[in-house]
């Protein structure tokens, strides 16, 4: 039977290539839209190089400071005191690293000038990051209690200040006019990785100035590692619970606020400016609206085409009725006639969605961030499929099966 209704669907679409045309083109390029903006985001969410360890891990990445009388807000990132006089006494953790986010740097090799992201890091920072090491190793805990001028550099770093030679161990690179002794070579990261990403990663023990001054704004993040994911929440409720006794010494201010949160978590924040537990839900609530919104508009344009398709073959209906087809097989029929036009269309998605990918891998236009057509991305996109398959299809079915038979027979 569905061998059947298959001949007869592309027998179907044969007959009106024009319909046929608008009706693929609005699936193939709604679905190519949604499979690029589902890889985009599953790549920023999901555990990736060299943050494998992001689902039982929470990050500290700023601080803000409020009057809640005369609505003033002081922020920025937290400070070192903060974050070793107290998040570094928690419990429940397994590992707590403390580090800077990059910031550049000129350097000059040859008359060329070479901007280098360099950030400050603990010995921690290398045990919760799996940095992948093409060269040499990290910095450990004494080279970083002894204050040595050492570095890991990343491997674009190592080409466009050193060239094409075969290692740059025991080499010196110049940073803020200080040179460092290159001691490792990790694999490139995409900018993206906030939390991570730098050219240049050095001991915090050799920043200039005094660090460790009393307050509770700096520049530097943190993050929270648990021993499971199952220990997660309990771990932001020690950690919660300490923040709330953290004393705020500047009286210009009575609220303070320093979000240990997930990826997803910090995404909703940035998105939506909330500072409650709800951000996420609200966040999900929210794309998830403008996501059907966006399918509402090929999926009416499919409802439209399959109408105007369904009445031009009433005197195929009124001739089945005629010999006693139920109107149950005709809407199964023309369900199933939908959900293949759909099917069609997705497989035509999909492909253009690979070229897509394709080109934005090869054009790097985020540099190192490469997306990729995996099992959660191609799931996405068969719902998608269906979901157009069976809202376009449904109603017009409906409406067919309902046509009288001698009223059908006569519209032709």
């Amino acid at each position: 039977m569905l061998k059947n209704y298959f001949k007869i669907a592309i027998a179907v679409l044969k007959r009106r290539k024009f319909f046929t045309f608008i009706s693929l083109f609005g699936i193939s390029f709604t679905l190519t839209i949604l499979i690029v903006a589902t890889a985009l985001m599953e790549k920023m969410i999901s555990p990736a190089y060299p943050d494998y360890k992001r689902n039982r891990s929470l990050y500290i990445s700023s601080v803000g400071l409020v009057n809640t009388k005369k609505d003033w807000y002081n922020g920025g990132s937290a400070s070192f005191y903060l974050l070793d006089h107290y998040v570094s006494k928690l419990k429940t953790p397994e590992k707590i690293s403390i580090y800077t986010f990059s910031k550049p740097a000129n350097a000059y090799v040859n008359n060329k000038k070479v901007v280098i992201e360099y950030k400050y890091t603990d010995a921690n920072y290398w045990d919760i990051a799996e940095y992948d090491f093409v060269e040499g190793r990290p910095y450990t805990k004494q080279q970083l209690d002894n204050a040595e001028r050492v570095g890991v550099i990343s491997e674009a770093t190592k080409k466009a200040y050193f060239g094409d030679i075969k290692s740059a161990l025991g080499k010196y690179i110049e940073a803020d006019n200080v040179s460092y002794r290159v001691i490792g070579v990790v694999r490139d990261l995409p900018r993206s990785m906030r939390n991570f990403y730098a050219d240049l990663y050095l001991p915090y023990s050799v920043i200039k100035g005094n660090y460790k001054e009393v307050g509770l704004t700096g520049e530097f993040g943190a993050v929270l590692l648990a021993r499971s994911e199952g220990d997660v929440p309990k771990m932001k409720q020690e950690y919660d619970h300490m923040i709330s006794k953290v004393p705020i010494e500047d009286k210009n201010f009575d609220k303070l606020y320093v979000n240990a949160e997930t990826t997803l978590e910090k995404l909703s924040r940035n998105t939506f400016g909330n500072d409650d537990d709800a951000g996420v839900s609200k966040m999900i609530a929210v794309g998830g609206f403008f996501v059907l919104l966006f399918l509402l508009l090929p999926t009416i344009n499919l409802v439209n085409i399959n109408i105007t398709r369904i009445m031009e073959r009433s005197s195929e209906i009124g001739v089945r009725k005629a010999f006693g087809a139920s109107s149950k097989t005709l809407v199964y029929q023309f369900v199933v006639e939908n959900v293949i036009l759909t099917l069609l269309g997705g497989i035509i998605g999909v492909f253009l969605s690979a070229i897509a990918i394709y080109f934005f891998n090869e054009l790097n236009l985020v540099p190192n961030l490469n997306l990729t057509l995996n099992f959660t991305v191609l799931s996405f996109g068969l719902l998608v499929c269906l979901f157009f398959g069976l809202l376009s299809g449904v109603y017009p079915a409906w409406r067919m099966s309902r046509l009288n038979v001698v009223n059908a027979l006569k519209a032709q």
